[in-house]
């Protein structure tokens, strides 16, 4: 798309209330108002600028404004990096920032979307949840919203875990294998992921594994309060995040418009496969938002 007709901002920073300074990031199109906002939450330890340019530049061409927010700790934003102190704080921060863009009186009366990447589609649910009539629903590509049976810890392993992070919570010994080579399918998507330097791949810090179990678990108790209209996507050969997760939340969810799209064959990264496939997964999420805006 050309500068004529696409615009992105790439340097915006705001202060959340705890004194850190917050990367977000904006594409919209110069020659029309958008049909709808679409918001973006990133999956842990990446970010949003860089790994979500295909994907906003494919919203705004089918006619949305695109949003997104590198989480503390995270991608250009301020933090220990992947340090995840608080879960809750890291849904205030991108409902504080979502709402004022609903706010501005520019975007009044437009329909408001948020799209969740794998621990971005548990943010996305607790959005959902502080505030069940204000979005108009959700895509979710294989979010992480229960913790699979056959990695499920012993409550004795979390009393452990909880214990130890009230002591050292930095500190880093959860082992991170580098799996791009199992998440990604194209060759060439995987080189942009190690060529990023916004993207986290270190060790995770004990209380950030701790804060992402225990919102799996909470999620995973409370499915059946999801009420907004979702799309959830997910690869069949997904290693990082079961395809049972999304099954069963479409199955538990009270949600009366609802749809579950499987990918057999499929990797966890849905928008890194080869590009027939990557096509197909943008067809049916613009196709979902077109029946919803117009």
């Amino acid at each position: 798309m050309t500068t004529e007709t696409f615009t992105y901002r790439m340097q915006e920073f705001i202060v959340n209330s705890r004194g850190n300074k917050l990367f977000t990031c904006r594409w919209t199109s110069q020659n029309c108002q958008p049909k709808a906002l679409i918001f973006i939450c990133h999956g842990v330890a990446a970010e949003c600028s860089i790994s979500m340019r295909d994907t906003a530049s494919r919203l705004v061409r089918a006619g949305y404004a695109v949003y997104g927010i590198d989480q503390e700790g995270h991608g250009r934003s301020s933090g220990r990096r992947c340090y995840i102190p608080s879960f809750d704080d890291l849904v205030a921060d991108c409902s504080n920032y979502f709402m004022g863009i609903c706010e501005n009186p520019e975007n009044w009366g437009k329909k408001r979307f948020l799209y969740g990447v794998s621990m971005g589609g548990s943010v996305a649910l607790l959005l959902h949840r502080k505030a069940t009539d204000y979005w108009d629903g959700a895509i979710l590509l294989a979010p992480m919203c229960k913790v699979s049976d056959d990695m499920r810890p012993h409550p004795i392993v979390v009393s452990a875990l909880t214990m130890i992070c009230a002591v050292a919570p930095s500190w880093r010994i959860i082992p991170t294998p580098d799996i791009i080579d199992k998440v990604c399918k194209d060759p060439e998507i995987r080189k942009e992921v190690r060529s990023n330097p916004y993207i986290y791949r270190g060790k995770l810090p004990l209380k950030t594994c701790h804060e992402l179990l225990m919102v799996s678990l909470d999620i995973e108790k409370n499915l059946n309060q999801v009420t907004m209209p979702f799309l959830v996507l997910h690869g069949g050969d997904d290693i990082v995040t079961d395809p049972l997760v999304s099954k069963l939340l479409f199955e538990k969810a009270s949600s009366t418009d609802k749809t579950f799209k499987l990918y057999p064959g499929m990797w966890h990264a849905l928008t890194a496969e080869f590009p027939d496939n990557v096509e197909r997964v943008y067809s049916d999420i613009i196709t979902w938002l077109e029946e919803r805006v117009n």
